[in-house]
């Protein structure tokens, strides 16, 4: 296949009633094995880079060997910037050769947000590349880093406060030509501190509403029902971290714990990790149904 923008794989997976996988990749290594999962599923995937781990100079070495990585998959792969909140950063990755971005505004005010969101699209729609925007606001669920990077949060976001509004859906989409739109409705970043609960009356109201595919945010920790039924309701995408860094981290911890010795080499080190990460992406690629859809 070919590194692609997001636009068709969302219209398909509208179509079909089934979501695909964005899975954030800090490393080259977290990329290649997300990758691997995907085309053993023959799925098409999304990977997602975080602006904090894009700083400086590591923007062309991450976007050079992810753009390598998608062109030579044999699925469709999005290389898509996720959660960035500054314009010149986000043109400098659309320049640089991201296939998909987000801007988020959503924590600004309607306006504001429209009025941001309509510059970047503007922007990356001459190249070709997609945009994801959020209304309303998907909150962090978990006291630590925040999904912006911002590190020791005291609190956690209740997501019942930023619900995404119908009211607001058609005319933000129209009037900022976004191509897929992030929507809160229960969801929350990270860890979660209490219960998800879905708000699914909420969620099938903007799909009837939404004239593009929306977006889930928050897909670590929430139950597998609440995902397959919101894929039923209208979610295309499905955003994941949490749950992969958790079996990445948590099986690294073991290997160095019963390991005789620490000069081990990352290549062996790293082995179990990366496959309980992938674990972690083959369930979440059959959750969603997107298997054998490339």
């Amino acid at each position: 296949m070919a590194l692609v923008n997001m636009n068709k794989m969302l219209t398909d997976a509208r179509a079909g009633k089934y979501a695909v996988g964005a899975f954030d990749v800090s490393n080259l290594d977290m990329a290649m094995a997300v990758t691997e999962a995907a085309e053993e599923k023959k799925s098409p995937v999304i990977l997602m880079g975080l602006a904090v781990d894009l700083v400086g100079d590591r923007l062309s070495y991450w976007l050079g060997y992810l753009r390598r990585i998608a062109e030579a998959a044999s699925v469709p792969v999005a290389v898509h910037l996720d959660h960035a909140v500054d314009i010149p950063f986000i043109k400098r990755c659309i320049d640089g050769g991201f296939s998909s971005v987000m801007f988020d505004g959503s924590m600004l005010p309607l306006e504001e947000n429209l009025r941001k969101t309509s510059e970047v699209v503007s922007y990356a729609h001459r190249f070709d590349v997609s945009v994801e925007a959020e209304l309303g606001h998907v909150g962090d669920g978990i006291v630590g880093n925040s999904e912006i990077g911002a590190v020791k949060k005291d609190t956690f976001d209740n997501p019942d406060d930023f619900l995404t509004q119908p009211s607001e859906l058609a005319e933000f989409v129209a009037r900022s030509q976004v191509d897929c739109i992030a929507v809160a409705v229960g969801t929350a970043h990270g860890l979660y501190v209490h219960k998800p609960h879905i708000h699914f009356d909420r969620l099938q109201e903007l799909n009837a509403i939404s004239p593009v595919p929306m977006v889930m945010h928050g897909g670590s920790g929430t139950p597998d029902g609440l995902i397959r039924k919101s894929v039923a309701n209208g979610i295309c995408k499905l955003n994941i971290f949490s749950e992969m860094l958790t079996a990445f981290n948590g099986t690294l911890k073991e290997e160095l714990q019963h390991a005789e010795h620490l000069a081990i080499w990352p290549h062996q080190l790293y082995q179990k990790p990366l496959a309980a990460l992938q674990e972690v992406v083959r369930q979440k690629i059959d959750l969603v149904g997107s298997a054998g859809k490339a």
